[in-house]
């Protein structure tokens, strides 16, 4: 296995019009969701072989999920199905195309009810890679699955994936967020923010000093999602800045995702990836996990949206070195 991800598979109700806050939103449409699984299916299409662990309701919505992720070729022998707890979702509206406004219904949600006996050990022992978000951490048992997962693939030789990923409505405050992503820093290898949370994670409002700090704490590489602004990594040796790709923006809702899995697909390829953590190779991975992202934005929805690897080489070529 190339990349497991581990955390929240959701349905996401997708606005029927773009420009309207949700009490505005005249109807929403469900869509398969939860950053972990897109960056799963995301990964897929880019040619890594994937598997996701999650736990989802049994209920409709679960197994609909549940096949949706097979269908794309993702290995879903780790996921779960709750009897107790309905499937989490999101309700998702559309400030503007780069905006969303986010509710969800997770009192508890299935997702967060992941045990770590539940862990599927032969895939997290197999794989290379495991990506995790911030969401398992936000209540039990999943935060304790979350970590015995780490535990399991990073001890097998795996390294280790953070997106902060951080949605205030799904912690209990604030603090109590910060101090398990801080719980979780020295734990992993790689992790993704975007400029909020990199300035609520490195405690700076300066980029650099913000990435070196987190990088304080364990990681060797931070990534710093800017949206239309590009994209910045940091490790301890150097840092580089990419520009964004300008496309026609349609819908940039997980257009972060997508771009974790150009990422990680690219740091899967040699059997040492931290043989790539140099200025040459970090701006080629960066710039092909950009136009991963960018992609994604120009076309409706998560899943249906992710490009192919051929289609990435393709944007790639006539982007020509810009």
């Amino acid at each position: 296995m190339d990349i497991v991800t581990l955390g929240e598979l959701l349905i996401d109700m997708f606005p029927a019009e773009i420009g309207r806050r949700l009490v505005e939103v005249s109807a929403f449409i469900p869509h398969p969701g939860g950053a972990p699984a897109n960056t799963a299916v995301a990964a897929t299409r880019l040619g890594a072989r994937t598997a996701f662990i999650g736990k989802v309701g049994d209920d409709p919505f679960g197994h609909y999920l549940a096949q949706v992720l097979a269908a794309q070729g993702v290995d879903t022998r780790g996921i779960r199905f709750d009897d107790y707890a309905r499937t989490t979702m999101a309700i998702i509206a559309m400030v503007d195309e780069n905006t969303p406004e986010f509710m969800f219904y997770r009192h508890p949600g299935a997702d967060t009810r992941l045990r770590p006996d539940e862990l599927e050990l032969d895939v997290l022992r197999s794989t290379r890679a495991l990506h995790i978000g911030s969401l398992s951490l936000s209540d039990e048992p999943s935060r304790s699955a979350t970590y015995e997962a780490v535990r399991v693939a990073r001890t097998a030789g795996a390294f280790i994936s953070f997106d902060v990923n951080y949605r205030p409505l799904l912690w209990r405050s604030p603090a109590e967020a910060l101090a398990q992503v801080e719980a979780m820093l020295p734990h992993v290898h790689v992790v993704k923010v975007n400029e909020t949370e990199l300035r609520l994670v490195g405690g700076d409002a300066d980029m650099a000093a913000a990435a070196r700090r987190i990088l304080e704490r364990g990681p060797e590489l931070v990534v710093v999602t800017l949206g239309p602004q590009g994209s910045y990594y940091c490790t301890q040796a150097h840092d580089g800045f990419t520009p964004a790709f300008i496309v026609p923006t349609v819908d940039a809702v997980g257009c972060g995702d997508a771009f974790v899995a150009g990422l990680l697909t690219q740091l899967t390829r040699p059997f040492d990836w931290r043989s790539l953590l140099n200025p040459a190779d970090m701006r080629r991975i960066m710039r092909y996990a950009s136009a991963v992202g960018a992609i994604t934005a120009t076309r409706k929805g998560v899943i249906p949206a992710l490009p192919t690897a051929a289609e990435v080489e393709q944007f790639l070529a006539g982007a020509g070195n810009g």
